[in-house]
């Protein structure tokens, strides 16, 4: 009906992207005389048990001619796909620049280009570590600050609408960020639990939807983005807990990724959430604890909290009556201060993330929200 309408718009079939080019080689390729995994159907203990069957060179051979396929294939080795993403950069640089330039482009065209090619460079800079990176289309990505395989705490943050390569990180407003978001978090976290290894993740690896489109009211792209950050988190490493960090549409994709999210996931904390999808933290129907905090003049307030077929998000996760545990906000402004540093929210999610769940501080009003020991399930 809505597609009848006009309010989401089905044209004809794309051509091919630069990952899908690679991803057709993949498959038709094959190493040693024996065919390579399916890289979008097999599950990442299959894809963990190829990789450990090749040589070195092996590896290496397979990141440089197929770097989109393994830079984005959970299973495969992590320093194998830092280093496949970092060639995927290197190249989608070079070939952004050579666009800013060409002549076939309108001027707004080659200034995208150009930008995309500045936001690379950045991207490339020494020690930064990405766990996906995808470049067709607004393109997509995921950065991991600290060391996955050794951390005690993971955090993943998951953004919301408006998300892309080109507001993937940003110089001012540089906390409203999914790239910003995550630093703030993981020096918190530092700063609170020294003693604790933390890893976090910016997890922008799903198509966002534009803020002011009725995509943004539909939860299309949100349940492919609950696929994407399900697999993402069953190909982590080691049996860390992991808490969910979920901004404004973000946290449609947790609400619809909770309950095949893994056992290892001890928390969902959203932000200025629109919905999730779901009547109640208990119909959410997972083990982890649910936490919502929402700012006093945050403007999502204002949107309705409704679920008709696809079109809205249903209940507010920061009313009472939801079930979540309500967490103080204090100085945080407006719809994506939350991870600003010296809030008293990044202080409340840099705790959650670090595991210090019982020095959480609750809403006004709310008699109680901290949970006694790390590890207790909210239900």
């Amino acid at each position: 009906m809505l597609a009848t309408a006009g309010w989401i718009a089905r044209g004809a079939e794309a051509d091919p992207d630069a990952y899908e080019l690679q991803l057709g080689a993949w498959g038709r390729g094959s190493i040693a005389g024996e065919p390579l995994p399916d890289a979008k159907d097999a599950p990442p203990a299959r894809i963990a048990a190829f990789f450990d069957g090749l040589t070195e060179r092996q590896r290496q051979r397979l990141a440089h001619r197929y770097p989109l396929v393994v830079g984005n294939l959970p299973g495969a080795p992590l320093p194998l796909r830092y280093e496949a993403n970092r060639t995927s950069l290197a190249r989608a640089r070079d070939s952004e620049r050579r666009r800013a330039f060409d002549e076939r482009l309108s001027p707004t065209g080659q200034r995208t280009a150009g930008r995309r090619a500045n936001r690379f460079t950045s991207m490339l800079d020494e020690g930064r570590q990405f766990l996906s990176f995808d470049p067709t289309g607004r393109g997509r990505a995921a950065e991991v600050l600290g060391d996955l395989e050794t951390a005690e705490r993971i955090s993943v943050v998951v953004p919301g609408a408006d998300t892309q390569l080109l507001t993937f990180e940003r110089t001012r407003q540089k906390y409203h960020a999914p790239s910003g978001m995550a630093q703030a978090l993981h020096a918190r976290e530092r700063e609170l639990a020294p003693g604790v290894r933390t890893a976090v993740i910016a997890w922008a690896d799903y198509d966002t939807p534009s803020a002011h489109s009725m995509s943004a009211a539909t939860t299309e792209l949100a349940t492919e983005g609950a696929e994407r950050l399900v697999a993402t988190v069953d190909a982590l490493p080691g049996r860390a807990p992991v808490a969910l960090f979920c901004h404004s549409y973000g946290s449609v994709v947790c609400g619809l990724a909770a309950d095949e999210l893994p056992r290892r996931v001890s928390d969902i904390a959203v932000a200025g959430s629109p919905g999730m999808r779901a009547g109640s933290a208990a119909a959410l129907g997972t083990r982890a604890r649910v936490w919502a905090m929402r700012a006093p003049d945050d403007w999502i307030e204002r949107v309705p909290h409704l679920a008709i077929g696809p079109l809205g998000h249903g209940s507010d996760p920061a009313s009472p009556s939801f079930g979540a545990r309500l967490l103080a906000t204090g100085n945080a402004r407006g719809h994506s201060g939350y991870f600003e540093p010296g809030t008293v929210s990044l202080g409340n999610l840099a705790r959650i993330g670090a595991g210090a769940v019982g020095a959480v501080t609750c809403a006004p009003e709310v008699p109680s929200c901290q949970a006694e020991r790390d590890g207790e399930g909210m239900r």
